[in-house]
């Protein structure tokens, strides 16, 4: 069953609507305004937000980086500072402050050994990206994800379009808020805030529906087995 995390909220509103929901906060387009309603947040997964930073030409500082992580008391995992312009020897150096690794399609296969490595030494937690346009990749993901022990905890950073292909453990929806402005579009005579919460409510749903898959093959697996 995978994991959800909706990426940071961008306004009061979103972050309200998604009390109880699992989310991702990224250094890099973190608002303050969050800070009161992290705590309503069922888990997080902390992220950089080195993708955003890279497209708005910023830069991230890794000790910042590193010292914003600790501010939060508990979290479920956190994200080494990679380097999203495909400098994978940055990114090891990078790696030497915390946080689990990312391999990307643009790095050496032979690096993924190296980082499952790391990732055994920091919770088991592995990173998967791609460099975009992420269409088509397809087999890139198939042939890493067949190289990485089953005990490594892989998250898919911006693939949820992979979800159904592919068993990831965790992925992250980077555009929940952006189909919101679909439905508003679509249907111009609900308020925001009713566009927000019906994508929302899709999320819920989806983890609801994700628990009854697990439960019927489980089930199935057990009544096979008699």
């Amino acid at each position: 069953m995978t994991k959800v995390y909706l990426a940071s909220p961008m306004n009061q509103l979103q972050a309200s609507l998604v009390e109880g929901m699992d989310v991702l906060l990224s250094f890099g387009c973190y608002k303050r305004f969050l800070d009161s309603y992290v705590p309503s947040f069922n888990s997080l997964l902390i992220d950089s937000g080195a993708y955003s930073a890279f497209n708005s030409g910023k830069k991230i500082d890794v000790i910042e980086y590193v010292d914003w992580v600790q501010s939060f008391p508990k979290y479920d995992a956190f994200a080494g500072l990679d380097d999203i312009g495909g400098d994978w020897r940055k990114s090891l150096r990078n790696y030497n402050y915390g946080g689990f690794p990312t391999f990307h399609d643009t790095d050496p296969p032979e690096l993924l050994d190296e980082l499952v490595s790391i990732a055994e030494e920091r919770g088991n937690w592995l990173g998967l990206g791609l460099k975009p346009p992420r269409s088509g990749k397809g087999e890139f993901l198939r042939r890493t994800l067949e190289r990485i022990p089953k005990h490594i905890h892989v998250h898919g950073f911006a693939l949820r379009e992979y979800r159904r292909q592919f068993v990831f453990d965790s992925v992250d929806a980077t555009s929940w808020f952006w189909d919101s402005f679909a439905v508003k579009k679509r249907y111009p005579w609900l308020t925001p805030a009713e566009c927000i919460d019906i994508i929302v409510k899709r999320e819920k749903r989806e983890v609801l529906c994700r628990k009854e898959d697990a439960k019927q093959i489980e089930l199935f697996t057990e009544s096979q087995s008699e």
